[in-house]
């Protein structure tokens, strides 16, 4: 009942955002990080910063501009003079869910500093290790105009967004529904209620950990993906990584469709999601999605 309020409640955050919150749903039963890309004014912001509130645990918000160093986000030591030693000052990025807004405006130094934390859930600082809470939830945003004074996200840092959702600006009508929606409501800055808490989380997440995946299906995702490199002509285009990601995303999906085992339909619908953001940008992406899948064989 909680899933379905909170998917109810993205639903109604952002109008037109029907497969965007499934997909955020997706990922983050799935324990992926999302990057959530678009032109700017959207609402890639506040339907993150929703999300985000709606599950009990610690959030935090941070603008990534050109002057953010990489302790303004994973923390620093402080000597204490009095005792004689060094203290640990978290940063932000200690939290259940980080919001890292405009991520491609800060530098490729900061962007780094990320690595680690999404990928082993823990930060390593002169030598000592420091594990990150569970849940750890990345929510990215970068808008995909206006370029100057932005950083391109290397490979190895997009290889570790199991997801990325594209947000466009709706048609007109939806637009007139915007305004009037926004008229007639008065803002509020009381905090959302969660709807899921930290255990509750825990536990649909161990639910989607037991969803069946068949060998025939993970045949299926291997000759996708292969099939996807041999069209892009670079072998090493998806990590296996990216396998994994679109494994447990389909498996995320069955359980949030209440099936308990991953159909082929599943990793169609989620494939664009998930390898996207992996190939080069000069390519016709959705053009080689489309192929890959045609080409492919459903056991």
């Amino acid at each position: 009942m909680s899933l379905a309020a909170l998917r109810q409640r993205l639903e109604s955050t952002i109008f037109g955002t029907e497969d965007v919150a499934e997909r955020l749903l997706v990922a983050l039963l799935a324990r992926g990080h999302v990057l959530l890309e678009g032109p700017p004014g959207i609402g890639k912001t506040t339907l993150a910063s929703t999300l985000a509130q709606s599950i009990g645990g610690s959030f935090k918000r941070v603008q990534f501009t050109p002057d953010l160093l990489p302790a303004d986000l994973l923390g620093y030591s402080l000597y204490r003079m009095q005792q004689g030693d060094f203290q640990f000052i978290p940063g932000p990025v200690f939290a259940n869910f980080l919001l890292a807004d405009e991520i491609n405006r800060t530098s490729p130094r900061v962007q780094s500093a990320l690595l680690e934390c999404m990928s082993e859930q823990q930060v390593t600082l002169d030598g000592v290790t420091h594990v990150l809470p569970s849940p750890f939830f990345v929510i990215a945003t970068q808008n995909d105009i206006h370029s100057s004074g932005t950083f391109p996200l290397p490979e190895p840092q997009l290889d570790r967004f199991a997801l990325s959702l594209r947000m466009d600006l709706p048609p007109t009508s939806q637009q007139s529904a915007i305004l009037l929606h926004h008229a007639q409501q008065v803002k509020s800055v009381t905090p959302l209620e969660p709807l899921l808490s930290e255990t509750e989380l825990a536990q649909l997440q161990s639910q989607v950990d037991a969803i069946f995946l068949h060998p025939h299906i993970a045949d299926y995702i291997t000759q996708l993906c292969d099939a996807l490199r041999r069209l892009v002509g670079w072998e090493s285009c998806l990590s296996i990584r990216s396998m994994l990601h679109l494994m447990q995303a389909s498996r995320a999906m069955a359980h949030l469709l209440q099936q308990n085992e991953v159909h082929p339909e599943h990793v169609k619908s989620l494939f664009g999601s998930v390898m996207r953001h992996r190939l080069p940008r000069e390519e016709n992406v959705e053009a080689l999605l489309a192929a890959a899948i045609e080409q492919t064989k459903i056991p």
